[in-house]
């Protein structure tokens, strides 16, 4: 396979506060620890209504999908049902595409949540499977998951969008959507779209804990606090931030090409017979 070399040497955006950036007030550890504690009451309120919601979603009714819709995998075509790999949930991430552009101009954001996405042996300790559900075609969407090193099952449902992401939803946009099984029956049980992904993400998260929170322009800051746009998070340099490390190892971002898997080279996942 042909690299595409990136150059050693690649700036990303600065750090955008600095020394002379406003701060908090300094206070002694009584009075910091005080207003702590009246922030740690609000925190654990809104755990305790995080928790009310859960219960509320699943309490949520269900409705059934046609489990025979085809994907494309791996091994060619399969079905909703085979992508449970014998589990009895799936959660499915629909990621954005672009068809026959370059791998810089894919989604930034679809990247940042997918990227985000490691380790699946706890979701499989609860009976769960998850899936990328690429909304461009197979083999182009499959190699940049192989050039972003990204090891969950991969399909395309390019063809099948207009019955798995009928009206509320919208084919083009990014989802997580959850279905269950029963027997060969499957059905779906809850849907977010736009922010709602962000379950997917743990950096905002952690970020959200910091005294400049996300610096993006929405955010509900005090005066001077450092604020910018989406995009100084998620791009850098004209591509998905998280694309220049895989870059700098000499991964190739080339989706134009046919990548041949044989033998013990072949990932196990993505074949669901």
């Amino acid at each position: 396979m042909k690299t595409r070399k990136a150059s050693k040497n690649v700036t990303l955006a600065p750090a955008i506060a600095s020394d002379s950036t406003a701060m908090p007030p300094i206070v002694d550890a009584g009075t910091f620890q005080a207003e702590l504690d009246k922030l740690r009451f609000r925190e654990k309120a809104h755990t305790h209504e995080g928790d009310a919601i859960a219960a509320a979603r699943r309490r949520l009714p269900m409705v059934k999908v046609p489990a025979t819709t085809p994907l494309i995998g791996r091994c060619g075509t399969v079905t909703l049902l085979d992508a449970f790999e014998g589990r009895r949930q799936l959660i499915a991430y629909y990621f954005m595409w672009y068809t026959g552009k370059p791998a810089s101009e894919q989604c930034e954001g679809c990247t940042w949540v997918t990227s985000q996405v490691r380790e699946l042996s706890y979701v499989h300790s609860r009976d769960v499977a998850f899936a990328v559900f690429c909304q461009g075609p197979y083999q182009e969407s499959a190699r940049y998951r192989d050039f972003m090193g990204w090891e969950m099952p991969w399909f395309s449902a390019k063809d099948s969008l207009d019955t798995l992401l009928a009206s509320p939803k919208r084919p083009g946009r990014m989802h997580l959507v959850c279905y269950l099984r029963q027997g060969s029956n499957v059905f779906e049980t809850y849907w977010t779209t736009i922010r709602g992904v962000e379950a997917m993400d743990n950096n905002y998260r952690l970020l959200d804990l910091t005294v400049y929170g996300r610096q993006e322009r929405w955010e509900n800051s005090p005066t001077g606090w450092p604020q910018g746009e989406i995009m100084d998070t998620l791009r850098s340099d004209g591509r998905p931030r998280a694309q220049w490390s895989r870059l700098n190892g000499g991964h190739s971002d080339d989706l134009a090409g046919v990548q041949q898997y044989q033998g013990s080279e072949a990932p196990k996942h993505d074949c669901c017979h």
